[in-house]
């Protein structure tokens, strides 16, 4: 079955959140640690994460989320953040903290392949980066493979970039790794144009805004509408949760 990740910004709202998209179908959901100067993400994310921070969502409050979240879902969760967090908090202690808090791998969006190659995580690789470098990020990635849709940040797009079919053609020749496509994802059509081509999706931006406009219900509806899109692209399967080993590493507890 195609996988669908949603993305969610840690915050009070996030278990109900957490538990509207996995109602929805969600078989992932990332929980973003909010930052500062997040590099990766486009404006909607950004203003999530400056409300975050202004309500106290520091990395302690943020993995305390992760508790909550993971008492109300069974779905892998995978916090997502940025380097400059983890070198404050101390890398090995936030694996281990996470993992405790009920996180199945993580992502660091502007930590290089090479830095901290004990830190079990998933790689992001993007249209611009090299195919030999594409075979590295499968290697050492955690479960599953992130493909980075654009050369831009996370936000939604009027139409999938040109430049995906390419990147998914060199991922399969270098490796054998599930593939997720994300940032650009909005629609149930990108999403199901999206994981035609690849083995799922990762929706941020838009269910962020689904989230903020019509709190948990419209998440639901949403995220159960891009479900059917990805199950309309072949025979329906019992059972389309994205297993541990897919999702990464780490066990939940």
């Amino acid at each position: 079955m195609k996988r669908l990740s949603i993305y969610l910004m840690a915050g009070a709202d996030t278990p109900n959140l957490a538990e509207a998209a996995v109602a929805g179908g969600a078989d992932l959901l990332e929980i973003g640690f909010p930052f500062s100067d997040p590099l990766a993400d486009g404006p909607v994310i950004r203003k999530a994460a400056e409300r975050a921070l202004a309500q106290g969502m520091r990395t302690a409050a943020c993995l305390q989320c992760m508790v909550e979240v993971r008492s109300r879902v069974g779905v892998p969760l995978v916090p997502m953040t940025y380097a400059s967090i983890l070198e404050q908090y101390g890398y090995e202690r936030f694996a281990c903290d996470a993992r405790a808090a009920g996180a199945t791998s993580l992502i660091v969006a502007d930590l290089p392949l090479e830095a901290v190659p004990q830190l079990r995580r998933i790689h992001l690789v993007a249209p611009t980066t090299p195919t030999g470098r594409v075979r590295q990020a499968a290697e050492r990635t955690d479960g599953w493979l992130y493909l980075v849709s654009v050369t831009g940040a996370t936000g939604a797009r009027e139409r999938l970039s040109e430049g995906l079919p390419d990147l998914v053609a060199r991922a399969r020749m270098v490796s054998t790794v599930p593939l997720l496509v994300g940032f650009g994802i909005s629609t149930p059509e990108q999403a199901a144009a999206a994981a035609d081509l690849a083995d799922g999706v990762v929706v941020g931006s838009r269910a962020i805004q689904v989230a903020e406009e019509g709190g948990p219900d419209a998440l639901l509806r949403y995220v159960a509408s891009l479900r059917v899109a990805l199950d309309d692209l072949e025979p329906a399967v019992a059972g389309h949760r994205l297993t541990d080993a897919q999702a990464g590493g780490m066990r939940a507890p």
